[in-house]
């Protein structure tokens, strides 16, 4: 069976939550630029310091719990990093689409079956070494066969050849739509065996140091092979407290924050900071252990969609910005987006009422939610809901937790009954955020199991025919509705703070920070 392609779990979508990208506020079915505001915030109006000169300190929300192996990560906060030390036979740019990177070029046989990748001249590790076919092959087998690879795309190899120094010739077992995206997957030196402590890659910055739960240090990587980067240094500097962000953008001791709430960027007016505006595009929900009671009743997973208002919660959490979703895709994804499953639950408390007194619990019941306390725009959306299930007897209690916690309390070991958390994808593609509802999916951590939602998504997987494919996918979404599997929320927008020292910050459609793209401003 195929699994997530690459799920990042990101988490959380609050100050840094969950990926962005661009949004407004309208309830159409694409993503909107909208950035709140251009000139020194990086697109327009400003020149850049030649050369690749000066430093700059930006704020994440928390470490990198999960590591430092770029084939082993699942946290998106640590993805969104690895983007910049790491990159695969192909890499995604801002528009969303999928160029050559380590690989100089590549074409695909007729059948699907065939991919034949050639390498970039000149493409060398941050050790100095250069890349060779035998990296490649190296890397794609190490995904392929781990106890959990990130890439179950790879499992579709049947043959990986070495035709020349620089040419690979990848042979699938059937044609798989999916199998060029997963060739974003970092390509690693053969020679390296402890990746998770020896970070190598051939992204235009790399790997200095990391003292936990402090910083994070990055340099620029002069032999890239592509455009440079033009900042020389990078400290990453871990805030889990998201109530300090604007004190410690104020009082100087950070030049940047990917992800801060709609009333800390008003609180920046005036100030040396310009604010973008993007979407995170994630999936935020009330995700809902299916395994346990109530919610292994359908009916109360009904109930409480019925008596969410997601619009007042993106008044209250995001000054009525984003984009309401109704089931496990965002806007971004375009042609898998279907805007009609917004209104599969409008809001309804009667109806609410009426299905759990049909299930058993006409009084109501009690129950948890876990949410990552460095996240507030997650606390913040849990915080409403725990309002509007007042209305229907249902008392909601917020249970906050560290990060790490989460990770391993919720996500690993499934231990929770609800929980507010954003939920992305690393890979522009239908799997990505589809995989892990697959009954036995490792990453399917809401117990979510369903007969005709497996069938569908195998059905989905199988197929060669694009626009067979998109209906199934749909079909999966509608039934991940109906079903109540979780409460749909939205795709939150996100405010990226840039002092105007900057410029050069680009949203991309994935949950990615592209560090290369920042300069300083002449």
């Amino acid at each position: 069976m195929k699994k997530g392609v690459r799920f990042l779990l990101a988490g959380l979508l609050t100050t840094m939550a969950v990926a962005l990208s661009g949004c407004g506020g309208d309830k159409t079915g694409g993503t909107s630029s909208g950035q709140i505001t251009t000139g020194a915030s990086g697109q327009e109006g400003t020149t850049a310091v030649a050369g690749t000169t000066g430093s700059i300190t930006i704020g994440i929300p928390q470490d990198l719990e999960d590591g430092l192996d770029p084939h082993k990560v699942t946290a998106a906060g640590t993805r969104e990093i690895l983007f910049n030390i790491y990159e695969g036979l192909v890499k995604y740019d801002e528009n969303g689409d999928l160029k050559a990177a380590v690989a100089e070029s590549y074409e695909i046989s007729e059948d699907g079956l065939v991919y034949t990748f050639t390498l970039r001249d000149g493409v060398k590790f941050h050790d100095g070494s250069d890349v060779t076919a035998e990296d490649v092959i190296y890397s794609i087998n190490r995904c392929k066969e781990g106890d959990a690879p990130l890439e179950p795309e790879f499992s579709y190899i049947d043959t990986i050849e070495k035709q020349d120094d620089k040419t690979i010739v990848i042979t699938l077992k059937e044609a798989d739509a999916q199998f060029l995206a997963a060739c974003t997957s970092a390509v690693l030196p053969a020679s390296n065996a402890d990746p998770e402590h020896n970070v190598i890659g051939t992204g235009p910055y790399k790997y200095v140091s990391r003292v936990p739960q402090e910083s994070i240090t990055l340099t620029a990587f002069d032999e890239y092979w592509g455009e440079k980067a033009h900042i020389r240094d990078i400290t990453l500097k871990v805030l889990a407290n998201p109530d300090a962000l604007v004190m410690e953008l104020k009082g100087g001791s950070v030049d940047m924050i990917a992800r801060i709430t709609d009333t800390q960027a008003a609180e920046l007016a005036g100030t040396d900071f310009e604010v973008l505006e993007g979407a995170m595009n994630l999936v935020q929900a009330l995700y809902l252990n299916n395994s346990v009671e109530p919610f292994n009743d359908v009916r109360v997973r009904q109930a409480l969609c019925y008596a969410t208002d997601p619009q007042e919660v993106m008044d209250f959490v995001s000054g009525g910005k984003g984009f309401e979703i109704g089931s496990s895709m965002f806007p971004t994804f375009g042609k898998y987006y279907d805007e009609s499953l917004n209104h599969v639950y409008d809001q309804d408390l009667e109806k609410a009422k009426a299905l759990l007194a049909e299930a058993g619990y006409a009084d109501g019941f009690t129950f948890s939610i876990t949410v990552p306390s460095n996240y507030q725009q997650h606390v913040s959306t849990a915080e409403v809901l725990v309002e509007q299930y007042k209305k229907i007897g249902v008392t909601a209690e917020i249970k906050l937790v560290e990060w790490n916690s989460w990770l391993e309390d919720v996500y690993m070991g499934r231990n929770f009954e609800s929980t507010v958390i954003g939920v992305d994808a690393s890979v522009l593609t239908a799997p990505a955020l589809l995989s892990r509802f697959e009954s036995d999916a490792k990453n399917n951590f809401i117990n979510f199991s369903s007969k005709d939602y497996d069938a569908k998504y195998e059905e989905a997987v199988a197929t060669t025919d694009d626009a067979k494919a998109t209906a199934l996918y749909k079909e999966c979404l509608q039934i991940l509705a109906d079903d109540a599997a979780n409460v749909y929320i939205q795709d939150l927008p996100t405010f990226v703070a840039l002092n105007k020292k900057y410029a050069g910050y680009k949203f991309y459609p994935l949950y990615v920070q592209d560090f290369a793209s920042l300069y300083i401003v002449e």
